[in-house]
């Protein structure tokens, strides 16, 4: 009898247990991926974001990355060239080990993504970089000699021209005539501006005539860019011609961008007209410049809608899941008891064996009661709390957690500690570390935690790696420093770079430096900002201790 019912309530547990599987959740991340294919711009951002949370949930890298990558393009397009590279980076997280042509098709397409930001940026350096990563993972043709077109733009901006001409040799030998011509017209620049004897003119006016041709209207206003700067200094006239071909073709496409850069070219030579195309510059600058901002101000709105979202929809699954134990827990009770009443009639004899086996079962479901309501309800609690108050600090959630814990105390008396923060904290500081930009540690020891409580080395960990992603994002510093010291009554560090470092601090104070300055002031110490005399940037935080 024993056997049978323990047999019966293991499987009824078990039950309660597991998860039903949902077999949509391949298809609604698949779904969320094509819909997303379809469209552009905002709504396609919208549906990749929804993808890649899809494609989380069921753990597929790949999904993710794909997804990722796709969003990074997007924000390059609409000018968000930042927020791209941080996008690109971390799809290719998820995509490099991940052994698979189309994601290694994906990942020369972000590293491309990548440079053609970064020229943007006028970073030539790294565009150079990302475009010879972007070749290793090139597969076919179209790729190979895009990659090679825009390498090689890369090289000219740095004045390579014999290596640039070399990348535009090898991108002419595609069968696609608009490449070719794109090619041809690069090949002619690189060529004239290594020698300015050479006579570029034959090349150019080839490749714009495959342009024309083919009805390409942004390889036509290329084509004119070049030729308006070819005879900037050699016919003021032809100059100032080719510039207006370049407005009126890109008033067609509607390009703001290359407007802006016909108007500039037509503003140094038409001095007759001079204000009436400055103003016309103005207006399409200042409305290039709000459209940018509001791409970047809207990229940021969609990941936050979607993760609102996620999270209802997290909340009701889980809403749904716990409904189902209190089903199932009933109707276990409910075996239970059937159990026991046809055994008490047949097995009067052992009826107090199953009394205090049922007692046995009585106190652990007690048990069980016990740590729903004090663990499951604080976590319920919170997660509501969090919803309900989306400004909620750090600090009240710590609290939160801790009130949770010390009231959990009775149920469980494990210790949350981390006896491996040192190392964790040394892991961190070195991650910044590259062959591009070196980070040292002075003076730093494991033992250099004593006295200091734990909350206190979290908060210095964060404070201290929000600094070194300011560092990897803005300072172009070769070397940063972070040199620690500690006496009886306070610990010091001093980090150090050699970068561009801040001008004007107290107006440039952005989201990062006031939560690092909040942090500081949390824990009761004091933090500093000033210029580096040799270069650079000097922070110094002191905290006291207690």
């Amino acid at each position: 009898m024993k056997n049978y019912f323990l047999l019966i309530l293991l499987l009824v547990l078990s039950s309660c247990g597991k998860r039903k599987p949902n077999i949509q959740n391949e298809n609604i991340a698949s779904n969320y991926y094509k819909k997303a294919k379809k469209l552009t711009g905002d709504s396609a951002y919208y549906y990749y974001n929804l993808a890649k949370n899809a494609y989380l949930d069921i753990q597929d890298s790949s999904g993710v990355g794909r997804s990722l990558v796709n969003m990074a393009i997007i924000q390059q397009d609409n000018g968000d060239y930042y927020g791209s590279i941080e996008t690109s980076l971390e799809g290719n997280r998820y995509l490099k080990n991940v052994n698979d042509t189309i994601v290694r098709a994906t990942l020369g397409s972000s590293y491309n993504n990548m440079g053609i930001s970064s020229s943007y940026l006028y970073d030539f350096d790294n565009a150079k970089k990302f475009y010879m990563e972007a070749l290793k993972y090139a597969r076919t043709p179209a790729d190979i000699t895009l990659y090679h077109n825009n390498l090689g733009d890369a090289l000219v901006s740095l004045k390579e021209y014999k290596a640039a001409e070399r990348n535009f040799i090898l991108a002419l030998k595609t069968k696609d005539k608009l490449s070719y011509a794109r090619a041809l017209n690069n090949l002619a620049r690189a060529r004239f501006n290594e020698n300015p004897n050479y006579n570029p003119l034959p090349e150019l006016y080839k490749a714009l005539k495959i342009r024309e041709e083919n009805k390409n209207l942004p390889g036509q206003n290329s084509s004119y860019a070049t030729l308006s700067n070819y005879f900037l200094d050699k016919d003021k006239e032809k100059a100032l011609e080719y510039a207006k071909k370049m407005l009126a073709v890109s008033t067609q496409s509607e390009s703001e961008e290359d407007q802006v850069q016909a108007l500039q070219k037509i503003i140094n030579l038409d001095s007759k007209n001079y204000l009436n195309y400055f103003k016309k510059f103005q207006i399409l600058n200042d409305s290039l410049q709000i459209s940018k901002t509001k791409s970047k101000n809207q990229f940021a709105i969609v990941r936050y809608e979607v993760k609102q979202q996620n999270d209802r929809y997290q909340k009701l699954v889980e809403d749904n899941r716990f409904d189902r134990i209190k089903r199932n827990f009933a109707i276990s009770i409910l075996i239970i008891i059937l159990i026991v009443g046809i055994f008490w009639y047949k097995r009067r004899k052992i009826r107090l064996e199953q009394e205090k086996e049922i007692e046995v079962k009585n106190t652990q479901l007690k048990m069980s009661k016990k740590v729903h309501d004090v663990v499951a309800n604080g976590l319920y609690h919170m997660m509501v709390d969090v919803q309900n108050n989306p400004e909620m600090d750090k600090t009240r959630i710590l609290n939160n957690i801790e009130k949770m814990y010390e009231e959990s105390r009775d149920i469980s008396h494990e210790t949350i500690i981390e006896e491996d923060f040192s190392s964790r904290f040394v892991k961190m500081i070195s991650s910044y570390s590259s062959e591009e930009q070196k980070v040292l540690t002075v003076g730093y020891t494991e033992n250099i935690w004593e006295n200091i409580s734990y909350h206190i080395q979290l908060e210095l960990y964060y404070i201290l790696r929000e600094i070194l992603v300011n560092m990897k994002k803005h300072s172009h510093a070769k070397l940063a420093s972070l040199k620690f010291e500690k006496n009886n009554e306070s610990l010091k560090i001093k980090y150090t770079d050699n970068g561009v470092g801040i001008d004007h601090l107290n107006q440039q104070k952005g989201a990062g430096i006031h939560n690092t300055e909040n942090r500081i002031e949390s824990i009761g110490g004091d933090i500093t900002f000033e210029k580096n005399p040799s270069g650079g940037l000097i922070i110094q935080i002191t905290i006291p201790i207690h």
